[in-house]
Order: structure tokens, then sequence, then C-alpha cells
């Protein structure tokens, strides 16, 4: 996207940020009609970050960020730099030996994301094959089957609107994790799976919904060729749908007791 000599969007007031109180005589942000999405004007960026953020506990947020499919707004852009935020923060994340080798490609090209929206939908009718007996044995029974309705449903969805997300985000790490032992995997794997949580953590800050996906791992190698990834050297832990949500109310999911999963001591 281009800017301005100043280094801000064209058509946009430059944000300040320094501690001098900077505001517009009538209002603080107008409504871009082209782009669909708020412009700050005339404050500073820390105010503009502190604007932009859901009143959320932190315990709110940990409970309330939830696999958004059917709520994600494909006709709201997400900004660029509502996207780098949520970035800085995830690589906050530990990583093992401080080696640091995770990478994201952000992607928001129309013809790239209709042709990995494509192996998207490949990847999830092998997967449909593949888990079909866990879903009849689910719908048998009644604690489980409205549940899993549901979520054959949203999943149904994300994948016919896959290609309509304004944001894909691919998580990856250096390597690749063929024929290693569980030693090896668990600290690859530990070294990138807490940054996306936490981008998706601060996604949800920011009013938007994100979903963990990983289907299109069927076609991994493809994708990478969409997206020029080197495939013999760097693996992709997932894909992340990001959009702004419809509605920001998000509770709680039912999970099952602590009693039956929480172990103290020994097995």
């Amino acid at each position: 996207m281009a800017t301005g000599k100043q280094g801000h969007l064209p058509g946009m007031m430059p944000v300040v940020d320094s501690q001098e109180e900077v505001r517009h005589p009538t209002e603080w942000f107008y409504w871009n009609a082209e782009r669909r999405c708020p412009r700050f004007i005339g404050i500073t960026v820390s105010e503009r970050k502190q604007s932009m953020l859901l009143d959320l506990s932190p315990d709110e947020l940990l409970t309330t960020t939830r696999s958004v499919r059917k709520r994600l707004d494909f006709s709201r852009p997400v900004e660029p730099e509502v996207i780098r935020e949520c970035l800085e923060i995830a690589v906050q994340a530990p990583t093992g030996g401080n080696r640091q080798t995770w990478s994201f490609v952000v992607v928001t090209d129309a013809a790239k994301r209709q042709a990995i929206g494509d192996l998207y939908r490949q990847g999830y009718e092998i997967y449909t094959q593949m888990n079909a007996p866990y879903v009849a044995q689910a719908l048998q029974k009644p604690e489980l089957a409205e549940t899993q309705q549901k979520v054959k449903s949203s999943a149904d969805y994300l994948a016919e609107h896959m290609h309509e997300v304004p944001v894909m985000l691919f998580p990856c790490i250096r390597g690749r994790l063929d024929g290693t032992s569980n030693l090896e995997q668990a600290g690859v794997w530990g070294s990138i799976l807490p940054a996306a949580w936490s981008f998706m953590l601060a996604a949800r800050a920011r009013s938007l919904g994100t979903v963990w996906t990983t289907i299109h791992l069927f076609k991994e190698r493809e994708t990478a060729e969409i997206l020029g990834i080197p495939f013999e050297k760097i693996t992709q832990a997932a894909m992340i749908p990001v959009a702004y949500t419809l509605g920001t109310d998000f509770a709680a999911a039912k999970r099952q007791p602590l009693d039956n999963i929480v172990h103290w001591d020994q097995w």
C-alpha cells in the first residue's frame, strides 16, 4: 500500500507518537467509505491503540477467544497496521533457545486467497471423509450431537467461504519435521504454536476473529508454491483466517469437568 512522504496513508493526517495530546476539534476519527474502516485523526499512537481494544479482563480474553467462522465479516478490510500490532505481540511468545526461527506469511492478495481457498476445499473433502466415522459416532450421543452439528455446520461454512476472508496468516517454522523424534518435534512446535496463539489473543482484543485451521496442510506443497515458501526448508504450522467479527460478544465454551482430565502427582 502506498504511503505519503511523511509515512502515513494518503488522505490521512499523520498519527503523532508523542506525549503531547493532539486531537481533532470535532471528532476522533472519520469513516473512509472506500476502505470502510475507521481512520483516526490527530491522536497519539498509544491513544489510538488503546481506543481499539475491547474492555476485557485477562481471564475474559483467554476464555472468549473462540474459533470464529460464521461471524467473520468478509466485507470489511483489516488494516495492515492492526495485523502488525498483533504480530509484534505474537513474537513476544516463548521460543526454544531464543532462536526465533519463526516466520509469518500474511496473505491479502485476492487471487492468492482464491487459490488457497480452492486448495483448502480440496483438503476439506479429504478431511470430511476421514472424519466421517467419528462424526457418525458423535451424533449418536445426545450429549455430543448438538455441539457436533454446530461444529460441522460452521466448518462447512468456512470451507465454502475461505477465499473471502480478508487476511490469511500462515505461521511457519524453519526446518522440516519428517522422521524427527517426539523430543525434536516438541521443541519445534513449542517454538511456533505459542506465538500463533498470542496472535489470536491480540486479534480478539482488537475485535478480530480467528480460527485455527490445518486442513490446507493436505496441500502444503501446493500452498508453498503459491506463496513462494521454500517447502524443503520451512514448515507451515497452520493457516489462521482473520477478519473483524459480526459483534464482539463471545462467551466461554462448555468443557468437560476438570476432574475428568486433571491428574495430581500420578495418572
